[in-house]
């Protein structure tokens, strides 16, 4: 490359990193996003020192042992990290493909912009965030005793790993959006990387660990043939998501929309219940015929089976903290899927609702009643785990009627706030799908974590069953109060409905 490429290449990183600065400060969320992110920010500090505090108690462990060499106890866990990376990852990163669209008929070199938004992927602080665990441990347990040179190559191996992490996650997350049949892919790869737990004479997690020690030593101390293969994995996974990141934007963009034909069925027993029976069955019909609410529904259905079997029939779980929460989980997935995007999906026929007053409240109500009839299914779904005896009958109505009351509450109140428009089909040029809301963020945090410490918190207090029947009649008060309170919500969106419509009509 020459070297006028190689400076018309670094200006357009420096151009787009500043659009999308600028392009997160134009947003329709902007504002909501401001306030959320203090928030988001506080707990962000939480977990670096908690991970500060980890590190002190490993690096307790290594300095008392004489087994194990600092610069090895860090590549035992590996696998364990960058698993929990990968998932964490799905919280805040975007694919390429959710950047490309505005820049994608621009005269510039096919593969010039997708090499720069994965550029920026690779180069993104969030690469650092387990740098928090890394880095102390390094000075307590190898700086002082291998000497510096030693520490900056354990640090350096682990820092690679977490970026060819990160491009790792960019490939398998598009594939996954193309169809959830990918997650095989993932699924195959970790099964590999910790098959010395279970595969062989010697299995188990003291074998997984003695296992990965080994990398320790050559990354530690710079072996190039161990730098060498890792530099050519991360260059066969970032042309991997170089042809494909191009490929699905080009793909999608040239797509036509197929005509669907109608559905046969009419569900003309719902249409006894008036209005509310008219949007039950939009409600019905969006999820069947629009893709994206699909997916959301079907992978909500599938990790609802996962944890219930975990929680059934593994010792994973047993603890009272954890059975509590992957029950909160498993009842509040499809309201953190769909319904922390409230209004957001329906943000692509707006006016149509706003045409006759009130149809907002109608609305809010037939979508109050679909997703609290929906909560029968992880009800039966989590069935295994009262068979088993990990939960009690009990507990699992209490959170059921608890998620329909007070967390769909919370979850409502979303309505007021949201403001960006969400793709119905369009995966990767969707331009709802371009900015990371922080207020969703912080509200799906307060349903998962508050529920667990308020039961926890009745558990302390009473037996068992006295804690979950105060949750269920909790929950059950939000209920019977549903109308109260939707009709607030309505009030407030009306307050501010020039404001969101303008922002819907904005982001589609």
């Amino acid at each position: 490359m020459t070297k006028s490429k190689q400076i018309s290449l670094l200006e357009l990183y420096r151009t787009l990193s500043r659009h999308r600065k600028l392009a997160s400060r134009r947003s329709a969320a902007w504002e909501q996003n401001r306030s959320a992110k203090v928030l988001y920010y506080i707990v962000c500090v939480v977990v670096l020192l908690y991970l500060m505090f980890i590190a002190v108690m490993f690096s307790m462990i290594v300095n008392s042992s004489n087994h194990v060499a600092g610069y090895e106890l860090m590549y035992a866990i590996l696998p364990f990290v960058l698993l929990i990376d990968f998932f964490l990852r799905f919280a805040y990163q975007q694919t390429p493909t959710q950047l490309l669209k505005p820049y994608a008929l621009l005269p510039l070199s096919r593969y010039s912009i997708t090499d720069c938004f994965l550029l920026s992927s690779m180069l993104s602080g969030s690469n650092l965030v387990w740098m928090a665990m890394f880095v102390p441990f390094a000075i307590m347990s190898v700086l002082f005793s291998e000497g510096i040179v030693v520490a900056v190559g354990f640090l350096f191996g682990l820092y690679l790993f977490c970026v060819l992490n990160s491009q790792w996650y960019l490939l398998c997350r598009s594939l996954v959006n193309v169809s959830m049949w990918w997650w095989a892919l993932p699924v195959a790869v970790y099964a590999a990387v910790f098959s010395p737990w279970y595969v062989g004479k010697d299995a188990g997690i003291v074998n997984l660990l003695e296992t990965y020690t080994q990398l320790g030593e050559p990354f530690s101390f710079w072996s190039p043939s161990c730098y060498a293969i890792l530099f050519g994995v991360m260059a066969v996974v970032y042309l991997a998501n170089r042809y494909l990141q191009h490929r699905l934007i080009w793909t999608e963009l040239g797509r036509t929309q197929k005509t669907e034909k109608a559905s046969s069925q009419t569900y003309s027993f719902l249409g006894r219940a008036g209005e509310v029976g008219e949007y039950l069955k939009l409600e019905v019909k969006s999820i069947q015929r629009n893709k994206n609410l699909r997916k959301a529904f079907v992978s909500g259905t599938v990790l609802i089976v996962v944890f219930s079997l975990l929680l059934s029939f593994t010792e994973v779980y047993d603890s009272r903290f954890f059975s509590n929460f992957w029950c909160v989980y498993c009842f509040a997935i499809y309201g953190s899927m769909v319904l922390s995007k409230i209004m957001c999906y329906e943000g692509n026929y707006i006016d149509c609702l706003m045409v006759r007053k009130e149809h907002i409240v109608t609305l809010l109500q037939a979508k109050y009643y679909f997703y609290s009839a929906m909560l029968l299914l992880p009800f039966l779904l989590m069935l295994p785990t009262v068979f088993t005896g990990k939960c009690t009958l009990l507990m699992l109505v209490a959170y059921g009627v608890f998620t329909a009351g007070a967390e769909y509450f919370l979850f409502f109140q979303m309505a007021i706030y949201n403001k960006q428009t969400m793709p119905l089909n369009t995966k990767f040029i969707g331009k709802g799908s371009m900015e990371n809301n922080y207020m969703q963020v912080v509200v799906q945090l307060f349903i998962f974590v508050l529920p667990v410490f308020y039961v926890m918190m009745l558990q302390a207090l009473f037996p068992d069953v006295v804690a979950y029947t105060v949750t269920l009649l909790t929950g059950l008060a939000f209920i019977l109060t549903h109308k109260l309170w939707i009709r607030n919500v309505y009030r407030r969106m009306m307050l501010r409905r020039y404001e969101n419509m303008e922002g819907l009509r904005s982001s589609r």
